[in-house]
C-alpha cells in the first residue's frame, strides 16, 4: 500500500491511497464534539484541494469520544459530496456510546453512501468493491 501523507496532526491523519484513489483518515485518541468539527473541517480543507471520491475513514485508533451526529455533521457530509465524495467507508471507534443512533441516521444517508464497519478489513473490502460513476 502507497500512501502520501497529506496532513497530520496529535489527533489525525489523512492520507491518498495510490493504489486505491482514496483518501484515507486515520483518527487518534480522544475526540469530542468541537475536536471533531475541527477535524472535518480538515478533512474538507483537504477533499477541496485534493479531490476523492472515497474515503477510508478510520476512527479504530479513538481512543475515548463523546461525539454524536447533529445537523451540522449531515450539512459538512453535504459539503463533501459537492467536493466530490461519493462512498465513505466509516470505522467505528472501540467504545462508541453513540452507536445506535448513528447507525439509525447513517442507513438514511443517500449522498454520499456512507457505511459504517466494526473493522479495517471489511470497511477496506467494501469500499474497493463500489464503483464511481464517469
Amino acid at each position: 500500500m502507497q500512501l502520501e501523507l497529506i496532513l497530520e496532526n496529535d489527533n489525525l491523519t489523512i492520507s491518498y491511497d495510490h493504489d486505491n484513489h482514496w483518501l484515507y483518515v486515520n483518527w487518534q485518541g480522544f475526540h469530542n464534539q468541537e475536536s471533531s468539527r475541527q477535524a472535518c473541517l480538515l478533512i474538507l480543507e483537504v477533499m477541496r484541494r485534493r479531490p476523492a471520491a472515497k474515503i477510508l475513514n478510520d476512527n479504530s485508533n479513538i481512543t475515548h469520544t463523546t461525539v454524536y451526529l447533529t445537523s451540522w455533521s449531515l450539512n459538512w457530509l453535504q459539503e463533501m459530496y459537492a467536493a466530490g465524495l461519493r462512498y465513505l467507508a466509516w470505522i467505528y471507534a472501540p467504545e462508541f456510546p453513540e452507536r445506535k443512533s448513528t447507525d439509525a441516521i447513517v442507513q438514511y444517508i443517500e449522498n454520499p453512501t456512507v457505511a459504517s464497519f466494526d473493522d479495517l478489513a471489511t470497511a477496506y473490502n467494501w469500499l474497493r468493491r463500489q464503483r464511481v460513476g464517469t
